[in-house]
Order: structure tokens, then sequence, then C-alpha cells
């Protein structure tokens, strides 16, 4: 549990000259659990050392972390073995270059003659260990780091080769992070302490994680057609690691190959030469002054001060020119754990970054996966909440000495989850479609969520921005002409040279967008037609008459030929399920919800909720019926999971890892949405609000939500009845705020929320009213008009009384926020109404009177504290 989390030694015991010297008392030597040896100053080894010590002390695992070989005066190497010979296990992390290091062989030798040896393999796996491999340099790992590798340190050959030998003879240990597969091994290894020391707590723990992990760690299952992107996600692993390993590095050569300039460093790893001699100085200078260097600055700036700005040429041209040499200024940050991925919608972003987290999820703890739109990405922050086991809810205020203001408490949420991903242990951030740099609702920078750059955990975004945070991003290109092919041709591979040409007209027409590419491969894969003929079908498909505005409708307006692909599948849909196919409209009403995976069972609730829909011509039922002969035999009417089925086949949607859910790209949401059939938001609205679940579908009844009270600059989209609209309060309403308040610590929005209903219901309650006035200005003398309220009291009752059940909810909330003055205006208001209708001796008009008497002895409180001294 995080109760028992220790406070954090520092990563200087692990990367300092002399990581011994910090804080290890003899009581604590005598009580340490694991003692750690490693060997070297590589980022990543230093990186996975981290990463095993706080894991460890994480789990209450007290833990001694060391280089001995850089330990330089003889009162730290005599600390250094006197921990060695207090733990109850040693951990050895063995490299290719530890069997040259003599501290290395003496940990080996000492802790297997004490039975309580665990070698971690690093870059090297068991098999690798064999005395005479070594020797006799078999392999290519050992042509370059073998030999007689004891004569390096002047050392005895006996004692070196039982060192190495004594790996052999533990069995009960093959704890290998040999190919990257970090995460495995050290959790192995901590639940295999555990068990030996006894921790069984720690166990258990540690297997109810790995299971919340391996069910919602990724959004998407992988895609196993990703095509292409080599270099890009061989440049993203420099960007964050600051090192390219494996086959990436003859992708990455050019980039190595780059000449230095004088007064020029490209950041390699953690560091480069001018980090290094400022640190150094802040180093001497604090030593001096007595005091520890100040490593990190939470400012804006210091992305500049980390970036690498490089200066280099293109190769001189061989025609010649002014223009032959040219020189560019990059800011570019490598090695420090951040990368932004730029492109237009329908690139290929998420793809990249998707493919990129499963290749990589190894070496961290977890993936974290953020929607980035700029109204949902605060409450996708603080959703991490559950994996990172950390509380983010309001705290209590009414017992505290200092009432914190509901601003307070949201940065404290925030930073509750931002000093988790700043501890040592390395999480992989990525926040994909960030909308803006700042956020819809207090417009305060998205930065402040990140944890800062060079920790252990990396942040990737992905964002249709030329520029985010300072960041030069990594610009997403179109596919090569070879890739392209690959994914358009589908299952087909043997095209004649026209059909050839025609893919490729089909390819310049798309824009190269991968998303277009995907959905013509998915029609060629499953119904028979050729690619000339296709082409000419979607020619020939007419275009609705749509009107453009804003900025998110660019990308549409400029590619035409896009949304005729688009409606031509939808004629497919309907050809194969008859004029109102479920699969096309389950589209339709996907442009409503959030941007978020959207249940497939509460989608096609609102794709049966919309209304009839004009009739397709003759000319295109005919078309339709020659371009799907043989797909529709199969084909009868569908249910959802069909239906569901048919948009993954065809690429319209993509699956997601949690079962029953589908996510539709963001562009043929924005098509679904401006298409213009009426009836689609209220029937989006309607299903959201019967069948949604606060909990598991809150982003979908926000979005409900923004169409029914019209946050900001927004217009009402939905009109609800009166009955409609106290279910909605009391069911949806009233919960969601209660919740968004105090789990989530996000006071402003909720209050927000609540506000916008009362207005709502307010508004509601003149619309019953509103003919009795018209019938007094008129001053009939025969028949009145009757109106709604009188026609129907109990129900103008209840609407009353749900907006004094609304404006008790916010009284006490504003308490919480020592809004003492705000919430005395409301809860008056609240016990007028309900005295009115339900009398002074009801119980809620009572409960309604205690909320006042407390509003009224802390606004008392306040008022005697905050008054002048006499």
């Amino acid at each position: 549990m995080h109760q028992e989390k220790q406070k954090n030694i520092g990563r200087s015991q692990v990367t300092s000259v002399t990581p011994t010297s910090t804080s290890f008392s003899s009581n604590r030597l005598r009580s340490c659990d694991v003692y750690i040896g490693f060997h070297g100053r590589k980022p990543l080894l230093l990186r996975f050392t981290n990463w095993l010590r706080a894991e460890l002390e994480i789990q209450g695992l007290s833990c001694f972390v060391t280089d001995r070989a850089r330990c330089r005066s003889s009162r730290k190497h005599g600390i250094v073995e006197k921990a060695m010979d207090a733990c109850t296990f040693g951990v050895v992390i063995v490299t290719r270059k530890s069997f040259r290091n003599p501290y290395t062989i003496e940990e080996l030798r000492f802790f297997s003659s004490k039975k309580n040896l665990v070698p971690v393999y690093f870059d090297l796996g068991p098999d690798d260990c064999l005395v005479r491999d070594i020797i006799e340099k078999r392999g290519e790992l050992w042509e370059k780091h073998g030999g007689e590798l004891w004569l390096l340190y002047a050392g005895l050959e006996k004692e070196w080769r039982d060192a190495v030998s004594a790996l052999s003879r533990v069995d009960e240990w093959k704890l290998d992070a040999h190919d990257g597969k970090w995460r495995d091994c050290i959790l192995r290894a901590v639940t295999l302490l555990a068990l030996r020391l006894g921790r069984r707590s720690v166990v258990d723990r540690i297997t109810k994680w790995r299971e919340k992990v391996d069910k919602d760690e990724f959004p998407f299952p992988q895609n196993e057609n990703f095509v292409g992107r080599k270099k890009e996600l061989s440049e993203l692993e420099f960007m964050l690691f600051g090192d390219v390993t494996g086959d990436a590095e003859k992708d990455y050569f050019e980039l190595k190959a780059r000449p230095r300039r004088k007064h020029l460093t490209i950041g390699w790893g953690r560091s480069n030469s001018l980090d290094e001699t400022r640190k150094e100085r802040q180093t001497e200078s604090s030593r001096r002054k007595g005091k520890e260097p100040v490593i990190w600055k939470e400012l804006e700036k210091e992305i500049e001060m980390q970036s690498t700005t490089m200066h280099y040429q293109t190769p001189k041209l061989k025609t010649g020119g002014k223009h032959g040499r040219r020189k560019r200024s990059m800011k570019i940050v490598y090695g420090k754990g951040i990368a932004c991925v730029s492109g237009e919608t329908g690139i290929g972003k998420t793809e990249l970054l998707l493919e990129f987290a499963y290749r990589f999820h190894q070496k961290y703890k977890m993936v974290l996966w953020i929607g980035g739109e700029s109204r949902y990405i605060r409450q996708n922050y603080l959703n991490l909440w559950s994996f990172l086991e950390v509380e983010v809810g309001i705290e209590s205020g009414l017992e505290r000495s200092r009432m914190k203001s509901f601003e307070e408490q949201e940065e404290a949420a925030i930073a509750r989850v931002r000093k988790e991903l700043m501890r040592n242990i390395p999480f992989l951030v990525i926040i994909d479609n960030l909308e803006t740099e700042k956020d819809w609702w207090d417009h305060k920078l998205i930065m402040d969520l990140l944890p800062r750059f060079g920790g252990e955990t990396h942040v990737i975004m992905s964002t249709r921005l030329s520029r985010v945070i300072n960041l030069e991003p990594l610009k997403l290109s179109y596919l090569s002409g070879v890739e392209a092919m690959t994914l358009m041709q589908g299952s087909a591979k043997d095209h004649s040279i026209t059909e050839i040409d025609a893919l490729r007209v089909i390819e310049e027409k798309l824009g190269r967008l991968t998303l277009g590419l995907a959905i013509i491969g998915a029609i060629l894969s499953e119904l028979p037609i050729n690619p000339s003929r296709l082409l000419d079908t979607i020619n020939r498909m007419p275009l609705r008459d749509i009107t453009w505005s804003g900025r998110d409708s660019h990308s549409l307006r400029r590619n035409n030929f896009l949304l005729q692909l688009l409606e031509v599948c939808f004629s497919i849909f309907d050809h194969a399920d008859g004029p109102r196919s479920l699969a096309t409209r389950m589209v339709l009403s996907s442009g409503w919800f959030a941007p978020a995976a959207i249940p497939i069972s509460l989608l096609a609730l609102a794709a049966h909720k919309i209304p009839e829909k004009h009739q397709r011509t003759r000319l295109w039922k005919k078309i339709m019926r020659s371009l799907t002969c043989g797909f529709t035999s199969s084909y009868t009417r569908k249910s959802e999971a069909e239906a569901s089925s048919l948009l993954l086949r065809f690429n319209i949607a993509r699956c997601c890892a949690k079962e029953g859910y589908i996510q539709f790209n963001q562009l043929t949401k924005l098509y679904a949405r401006r298409r213009g059939v009426s009836g689609v938001a209220q029937a989006m609205v309607q299903a959201v609000v019967n069948r949604g679940s606060i909990i598991h579908h809150s982003e979908h009844i926000w979005s409900a939500c923004f169409l029914l009270f019209g946050f900001g600059n927004d217009p009402v989209v939905v009109e609800l009845k009166v009955s409609e609209l106290i279910f909605l309060v009391k069911e949806v309403i009233l919960p969601l705020a209660i919740r968004t308040f105090i789990t989530f610590s996000r006071c402003s929005i909720a209050l927000e929320l609540l506000r916008l209903c009362t207005n709502a219901l307010e508004a509601a309650e003149q619309a019953f009213v509103t003919p009795v006035e018209k019938w007094l200005d008129k001053s009939l003398c025969w028949k009145p008009i009757q109106t709604n309220a009188q026609l129907n009291p109990c129900l103008w009752q209840e609407l009353a009384l749900s907006r004094a059940t609304v404006l008790e909810i916010r009284a006490k909330l504003m308490l919480r926020g020592g809004q003492f003055d705000i919430g005395d205006d409301l809860i008056r208001k609240a016990i007028f109404i309900r005295t009115s209708i339900c009398g002074e001796d009801h119980p809620d008009t009572i409960s309604a009177r205690e909320t006042l008497s407390k509003v009224t002895r802390l606004l008392a409180n306040v008022q005697i504290h905050t008054s002048p001294q006499s």
C-alpha cells in the first residue's frame, strides 16, 4: 500500500559517485532486506536499477544499492561490506561488462557462498554466462566483450571461474530482463523476494494489480496489419530514452552520423556536455555552501533549457546554386522523456503511438493512455488514480483550521497524481489527440499536468498542432507508395497494371490519408470488386449539401473524396441490411458521443431511436445492388453485434480492448455530426440518460449534458419534456455532479453543471406559468384559460421540488470551499420552495433548515475571524 511507501532516498543513491554515503545508519544496515549491486553508467542500466529499487521499497522491502567501483574511500567500502553481510538477499545485476569488474566478481562469490545470491540478467541471458564461451570469445556477444577478463583487473583465474560458474548453480532464480523484458523481470523479482521474506500480502497486492493492468492497460488491441513507420518508431525511442537499441539502430544511423560543431552538443542519454558542466559547477558551489544541488526547476522555460538547438546543413546539391547549402534550426529534446507527434487527422498518429506502446511496454510499469480532447483531458488524467493507487477525492474541510478554496482543492488532486508519476518508477503517459495547450474549462496550461521532464516517467503526445509547449514535434508524414499499396490491396494481392494505376489514383484522391487507405483495403477484401470499379463508384457518389464551419471542419472540407468513400460505405450497409441499416445509424449516432470508447449496446440503442429518414433514389439502389452482388445473401436484418462487426470489418470503427466497446475516428464522427440527419442528437441523449452508467459511461453522460445545457458559448441542442427533465435531474445530473465533486475534486465544473441545471428547471417552471400571465394581461371576463401548472399540479410541484433539491445540494457543496455567503442564499431559496409546497414540518424542510443553521454558524465564525480587532 502507499501508506507503506518509504521516503525516497534520492536518485543519487544509485547514480551518484558515493551512493552509500547518503543516510544509512547502523540500525538500517542490520535490517536491510535486499542488497543490489550493479556496475556501469549507461542510462538504461541506471533506469532499470532505479525501478527495481523503487518497486521493492514501495512494497516495504528495505534496499541498499551501490556501484562499488565508484566508491573512492575505504570508509565507504567498509559500509558496503557491512551491508553485504547484513542483507537477507544479494541481488547482482549482471551485464556483459560485469565479468571484467572485480567488485561484481566478489559479490557473486560472496552471495553464492551464503546461498542468497539473486542474479538479474540485464543485457544478456543465463545461457550466455558460460566460462568457456567467455574465455574463448565464442559467439557474437563475447567476440567483443570476452577473453581472459580477470587479467583486466589483475585478479585470480580460479576466483573468476568460480564466480561465473556460480550463476549456473542458481536454479530457482531465473530473472531475465534480456530483450527488454523489464517489467516481467522486476515484478517477478519483487514477488519471489517477498515470498522468501514472508510478505504474502505483497504477493497478493502485485497479483491483483497485474490482473487489472492486463485488462485495462491498452485502449485497443495491437494492430496486426501495422505497416511502415520504422524510422518514426526509432526516432520516438531516441527522443525518450536518448538511445536506440536492437535493429532500430540501422534505421537511425543518419542522426547519429551528424557531425558535432564547436560549442554544440547533441543531447545523448540524460545529459550532454553543457548540462554536465553546469551540474558540476552547481555541485561544487553547493558543496562549498553545505547544501544539496538544485536539480529541478518546474518552469515552462525548462524545456528550452533542456532542449538542444541543432544547426545542421543539408547536403550540397550537385547542381550547385545559392540554395545548395541551407541552415535549419530545431529545438528537439533527446533523452528527456518527452516527445510529441504532429500530423493531420487520419494520418495515423494514434496507430503509431499504439504500436510504440506495445513494442516498449515492458520498459514501463504501465502504459497510461489519456484522451487529449480539451473538455475531457483533466478528467481523463484524474482517472489514473485507480492505477496509481492514489486518492484524488476532495478533503473534508470543515474540521481543518484553514478552509481550502475550490481551486486549491482541484490543484491538490492534480498534484497527487503528478507526484506519483514523478517517483523513480517509470510509466509511459500517452496523451492522444491533444486539441489545445490549455484546458477548456479554466484555460490552465496542460503542462501543469505533466511530470517533470528528465524523470523516469515518459510522455508522448499526439496532436494536430504544429507546436506544443516549445517542443519541436515529430511531424508524421504519409506512408511510402509501397506501404500505401500494401494497405490498400487488402487480401487480394494480384492486380493488373490497370488496377494498380487505379489504386494510385485512389491514393492521391484520398490525400494519402491512412484512414482512407485502410477503408479501401477493407472494401476490396470484403466485396467482389476491383479497384477501377470502386474508383468509378466513389466518383459517382453524390455528396450531401453540408455547410462547413469551424476549425475542425478544415480537414473534411478539403477532402471530398474521403466523404464520398464514407457515403459508399453507408450505401453498402444500407443495401446489405435494408434502408434503415443499423450499422449506418450507429455511425451517425457516434458523432454525438464523447471522444472515447462507446458501448455497443448504448450506441445501438441510440441508433434505434433515430427517426425514419428519406429513401435513396432508385438509381443508387441499382448501383449498390450491382456493387454488392454476392454480399447480401449472407446478411439479413442485423443485430447490434453483427452491425458492429460490419463496422469493424470495413475499418469504419476500431475494436477496443474492453469487450463490448468500439471507437470511431475523429474524422468519421465529425462527418456524421455534420451530415445533418435530424433527431440523432436527441436519440443519443435519450439512450445515455436511460441506460448510461455514471461510473462506466461518465464521458458520454457529460457529452449529453453539453447538448442539453449549453456550456460556455455552446447552444442548447436538445430540449427535453418536463417529465424527462425531472428524471434527468434526479437520476443523472445530481449523481454525476456529486461524484465529480467528491470523488475527483472537480469542484468548478460540478458546480457549473448544477447552476445550468437550476437555470433549466427555472425556465421549465416559467413555461408552466406563462399562460396564466397572458390571461391576466388580457383581463378576460369569461372562462379562464388553464395553464400547465393548473392542468398538472403534481408535475409542477415535482418540478419545483427538484429545483429545491438542486439548490440545497449546491449550498452544501459551497460549504466545502468556504463559499458561505453563496451557500446561505441558495439554501434560503430551497427552504422557501419547500415551505410553500410541503409545509414547515415536512422532513425535507426541516433538513434544509438544519443546513441553513450550519451555514449561518460557519458564516458568523468567518465574520468574527475576519473582522478588524477593536
